[in-house]
């Protein structure tokens, strides 16, 4: 199994001495020395094939009839550009899977100028996170340190470092806004969007090309994946926690030649409600948890009995408040295990013992 950097028993340490007297702007100036050899930029490229109307008035106003809207099939070539860190000695790096999926060639530059080929080692779509792989490169910097999520604090200096815009070495600063937001990317092309839940918000800017890149704590240490920026706002951008990002990398470091949509993330099957006024009157409840409103048949929750109305308090004895909680508290744990739900199930208390599955799309 692999170990990560600055990690000691169960907290990590800082990556980076502190001098007694030190401020807070020489501390973000170490932390940018100690973090930025180990941040690349990722150059990539995409061939393949789209569909297109063989009208192209046909798209703006639908079809004339006729050809019932004949479509063709047209190749596309496609450049774009990401970050991502140094994770292991064996030449893996992590990144945002929105940033290399499908491509055709990944050249990896490191932080001296060297342009490195590289080829995607395994994905996790669902997770938007991946594993490029460079082989053979004798001055590959060292891995990252990772920091813990727990230990994440709101208004703590958060320093992104990427390359936004093929502007390499650039570093922004910001702090730790939230945790838990929900949002999503992508969409174009008539694509649906990809919705990601339980990220971490931070007031870092961070740029096209920034996605990939390390959001790294002031010590130092890695406490998210920078992933993408809130239209039209400013200052308003999210981050893949650490804590998922380690449980989600050792899974793909595990899975070599995968894709793997699913890696790492539990699975239970319900759609979740807040507990407001209206859904309280309605169960006549008033505690805590998230309101089951529906069940995906077959899944986990289904055959461990879980149904619309079941109010879900507690996972494995840690309270939960939100359905963002659930998602974070399933998320986190491994496919296969059985996991104890604390549920209210009209006016009763019981636990639920659930076969944890394996995450097949955004359905928590």
């Amino acid at each position: 199994m692999l170990a990560f950097a600055g990690q000691r028993g169960g907290s990590a340490g800082p990556a980076v001495a502190v001098a007694a007297g030190e401020d807070d702007q020489q501390r973000i100036i170490d932390a940018v020395k100690h973090v930025e050899p180990s941040v690349v930029a990722l150059d990539v490229t995409i061939n393949g094939t789209r569909v297109v109307p063989s009208d192209p008035f046909e798209g703006m106003f639908g079809s004339a009839g006729g050809d019932n809207g004949a479509i063709q099939l047209m190749p596309f070539h496609e450049r774009a550009s990401g970050s991502g860190f140094v994770y292991s000695r064996s030449g893996l790096i992590v990144t945002n899977d929105h940033v290399v999926h499908g491509a055709s060639n990944i050249e990896v530059v490191f932080a001296n100028g060297d342009r490195v080929p590289g080829h995607i080692y395994s994905e996790n779509v669902a997770g938007d996170l991946a594993l490029v792989q460079v082989n053979g490169y004798a001055k590959l910097p060292p891995p990252v340190d990772f920091g813990s999520s727990r230990e994440v604090q709101q208004g703590e200096w958060a320093i992104a470092i990427g390359e936004p815009y093929a502007l390499q070495h650039t570093v922004t600063v910001g702090v730790v806004s939230g945790f838990n937001r929900n949002e999503s990317i992508g969409g174009d092309g008539g694509a649906a969007p990809r919705v990601f839940n339980g990220l971490l918000q931070t007031s870092a800017p961070i740029n096209p090309g920034n996605s990939g890149g390390p959001l790294v704590d002031i010590d130092g240490r890695v406490i998210g994946v920078n992933q993408s920026v809130e239209q039209p706002a400013q200052d308003i951008g999210f981050a893949i926690p650490v804590d998922s990002v380690k449980r989600m990398v050792v899974a793909l470091a595990a899975h070599r030649g995968t894709t793997a949509t699913t890696a790492g993330s539990g699975f239970l099957g319900v759609g979740l409600a807040p507990l407001d006024a209206d859904v309280r009157t309605q169960l006549g409840y008033q505690g805590q948890g998230a309101a089951v409103v529906s069940v995906v048949s077959g899944s986990p929750a289904d055959q461990a009995g879980l149904s619309p109305g079941d109010v879900i308090q507690r996972i494995d004895g840690t309270t939960v408040h939100t359905p963002a909680d659930v998602t974070a508290a399933v998320h986190a744990l491994a496919p296969g295990r059985t996991a104890t739900l604390t549920v209210w199930n009209n006016g009763t208390r019981e636990l639920v013992a659930v076969h944890v599955g394996a995450q097949p799309s955004q359905t928590d």
